[in-house]
């Protein structure tokens, strides 16, 4: 089984390059944001305080997730839009630093591979916690001010100013970089791409050179 683990903070094009990498190598691909917020929608569905680590596993205990085709599910039901509301963006971070929640997600991710096979997995670390031995790691990154414009194209973050997507992810990037629990950093081993200045050709190509070489 391969892991091409792809990391990087909000708006380094990782998702879309993943999708990318995914689809040119006919790999699985999973998006692994998209388990941890879902989790973030129940606690908030649930009513309890996302800073509340008793409260988080609480809300948290037992539910299904499952990520298939593009499609986020939470016990059954499709939240792939829910998920990316401005509730569950403001608290993914609290609810993600939970040490003991994360560890049961991480275990969720892991068995998705294994049912899935040879996967382009993207987060914010599957190089450095989920996938330790991944065959390629890749780690993007860009200027801030052009993540920002990047994610200002999303359609969750449709009508918002340019300076506030990017005071939302420097936000983000202290809380992910910051937590105890698997921060946010590259692994040693990982192919470090400043995007600043790239096409997502270009990235997409400097990405699958390094999966092919490692093959």
């Amino acid at each position: 089984m391969v892991v091409v683990a792809i990391d990087g903070p909000g708006g380094s094009g990782k998702s879309t390059v993943a999708r990318r990498v995914a689809s040119e190598l006919g790999f699985a691909y999973l998006d692994t944001g998209a388990t941890y917020r879902a989790a973030t929608l129940a606690v908030l569905v649930a009513g309890v305080d996302p800073g509340d680590p008793c409260a988080v596993l609480g809300a948290t205990s037992g539910i299904d997730i499952d990520f298939a085709d593009g499609v986020v599910s939470l016990n059954g039901a499709d939240v792939t839009d829910a998920v990316r509301s401005d509730e569950v963006t403001g608290a993914v971070s609290a609810v993600s630093a939970v040490g003991d929640l994360r560890e049961t997600i991480v275990g969720l991710q892991r068995l998705w591979v294994a049912d899935h096979g040879d996967a382009v997995v993207e987060g914010r670390d599957i190089g450095t916690v989920v996938f330790p031995d991944a065959a390629v790691k890749i780690f993007l990154t860009a200027d801030a001010t052009v993540r920002a414009q990047r994610r200002s194209g999303d359609e969750e973050a449709a009508g918002k100013a340019v300076t506030d997507i990017e005071l939302s992810l420097a936000a983000r990037d202290t809380a992910d970089s910051a937590r105890t629990v698997s921060p946010l950093k590259p692994a040693q081993d990982a192919l470090v791409l400043d995007t600043t200045d790239m096409s997502l050709e270009e990235v997409v190509a400097a990405v699958l050179e390094k999966v092919r070489a490692a093959l």
